[in-house]
C-alpha cells in the first residue's frame, strides 16, 4: 500500500525466527491497525489524524486494539509439526486451542467455526463483524478474532479476545455500513467475566513447544 502507515511488526525479523514463537502483545495506547490491503481511506480522513494507526500483513479489515486486550501471535515455522498448507487447518489449530482454554473456563457454549469467511461484505471493512476459520464465539457471539501471514517460511497467526468493546472503531470509519454496529458486537474479558492473565497462561500450555516472547507496542 502506498501511504505511510508504520507496519505492526517487523515482518522480515519475524521470517528469520527458526523455533515457534508465541508473542504475547501489549499496546500502550489504543491502536487502529488496517488489513494488509486495506487503503487509509477507509477511516475519516480528520480523526485519523489524532488516532496510532499501523498496518498487519494479512487478511481481514481494520481492528481496534486496546492496552488489555488479550492479544497474542504465533510463529509457525515451515518446518514446525504444527504447520500446514492448508489454511484452514492453521486457523482452526489456533482456533481450537482458544476454545479449549474458553471451555474450561465458561459455562455457556463455546463454538469453533471451521467454515468458510461469512457474513455481509461490506461488514468486511472491520475485522470482527464476520466469521472467519478458528474464530471463537460464545453463544452465538464473537469472541476471538483470527488472521493469518503466510510466507515461504512459515506463517504467522494473530489472535485477539478484546478487553472492551469495538465501539471507538465505528466513530473512526469513514463510512459505516447498515448493520455493521450490530455485527461488531462482540464479546469481551469483561461479559465473559475472564482473567486475561489466567487466559493467557492456559495458551501457553496449549501451544506448547514454543519460545514465549512479551512484546510491548508503543505509540
Amino acid at each position: 500500500m502506498k501511504d505511510d502507515v508504520e507496519e505492526l511488526y517487523d515482518y522480515e525479523v519475524l521470517r528469520q525466527l527458526r523455533m515457534p514463537t508465541m508473542m504475547i502483545v501489549r499496546s500502550a495506547e489504543p491502536t487502529f491497525v488496517l488489513g494488509g490491503s486495506q487503503s487509509l481511506e477507509v477511516l475519516d480522513q480528520d480523526k485519523r489524524q489524532r488516532v496510532a494507526v499501523r498496518r498487519r500483513r494479512g487478511g481481514g479489515g481494520v481492528v481496534l486494539l486496546q492496552p488489555d486486550d488479550v492479544w497474542i501471535d504465533w510463529w509457525l515455522p515451515a518446518d514446525d509439526f504444527r504447520w500446514s498448507s492448508d489454511v484452514h487447518v492453521t486457523s482452526n489449530r489456533v482456533g481450537e486451542w482458544w476454545r479449549q482454554v474458553l471451555t474450561e473456563h465458561l459455562e455457556s457454549a463455546v463454538f469453533l467455526h471451521e467454515g468458510p469467511l461469512q457474513g455481509d461484505p461490506a461488514w468486511r471493512v472491520a475485522c470482527f463483524a464476520g466469521r472467519g476459520p478458528g474464530e471463537i464465539f460464545v453463544d452465538d457471539r464473537k469472541a476471538v478474532g483470527i488472521t493469518q501471514w503466510r510466507v515461504r517460511e512459515g506463517v504467522f497467526v494473530s489472535s485477539v479476545l478484546h478487553a472492551q468493546s469495538s465501539g471507538a472503531l465505528i466513530e473512526l470509519l469513514s463510512d459505516v455500513p447498515d448493520g455493521l454496529v450490530d455485527a461488531l458486537q462482540h464479546h469481551t474479558l469483561e461479559t465473559l467475566g475472564l482473567d486475561g492473565d489466567e487466559v493467557t497462561s492456559a495458551l501457553i500450555q496449549l501451544s506448547h513447544p514454543v519460545d514465549v516472547r512479551q512484546l510491548f507496542l508503543m505509540a
